[in-house]
């Protein structure tokens, strides 16, 4: 199958199926989605959503994390992963936030990696689930799926990530982020895919080889 039928299929089936999909962090505004990006590094979204509660009841706003220290943020997220390191991160990023954007979370990608704990991935988050910007975040789950499916070979976060973006219809690129990850979170898990429940298997690369080592496997035995 050609990579562009595959992008074909691809873009058909989660249009029909999840046209609706979002991040799965909680957040009722710009700044609350930063904060929570950022302690979401390494982290499930799940943990995240535990902590953020009792966060942005004490840190409403970035003025209010602004304004205190290191030491008061880690005791907020001290059960979220490298607390220590995103504990400044956060106080840092507020203080930009503040000084150098007037309070506003910027749209574009270097202007959002100015701030502390906000790298490649992190901006094209928000860039594209703020602003719909034709920005592609590529985790672990994204960089996984994108592989096995066939609709990149790239080696690199960033070699999947312009893949992605030169091969997708631009106004869906935002929402593809989203497909990749739910789809690599509950589907096509790191280990032990779970090929027999999954609706896309006529246009996987993985499962087409998968199949054929099987059939050769049979074969030898």
């Amino acid at each position: 199958m050609l990579k562009k039928e595959r992008y074909k299929l691809f873009v058909e089936h989660f249009s029909a199926k999840q046209p609706d999909a979002e991040t799965e962090l909680h957040y009722h505004n710009p700044y609350q989605l930063l904060v929570a990006v950022i302690l979401s590094a390494q982290c499930t979204d799940k943990r995240v959503n535990m902590v953020t509660p009792a966060l942005f009841h004490r840190f409403p706003n970035a003025k209010a994390l602004a304004e205190a220290t290191p030491d008061i943020v880690f005791d907020y997220i001290k059960s979220i992963s490298y607390p220590n390191n995103k504990a400044k991160h956060l106080v840092g990023m507020a203080n930009i936030l503040l000084n150098e954007f007037n309070n506003v979370v910027p749209s574009g990608i270097d202007d959002l990696q100015k701030m502390p704990g906000v790298g490649r991935k992190t901006a094209n988050v928000i860039a594209s689930v703020i602003y719909n910007a034709p920005a592609m975040a590529v985790d672990t789950h994204v960089f996984r799926v994108a592989n096995r499916l066939g609709l990149t070979n790239g080696k690199t976060p960033l070699a999947v990530e312009k893949d992605l973006v030169k091969n997708l219809p631009e106004h869906d690129i935002h929402i593809a982020h989203h497909w990749l990850i739910l789809h690599g979170r509950y589907v096509c898990v790191a280990r032990n895919p779970k090929c027999d429940i999954c609706e896309i298997t006529y246009m996987c690369r993985y499962f087409e080889r998968l199949t054929a080592q099987n059939e050769r496997d049979k074969l030898k035995a």
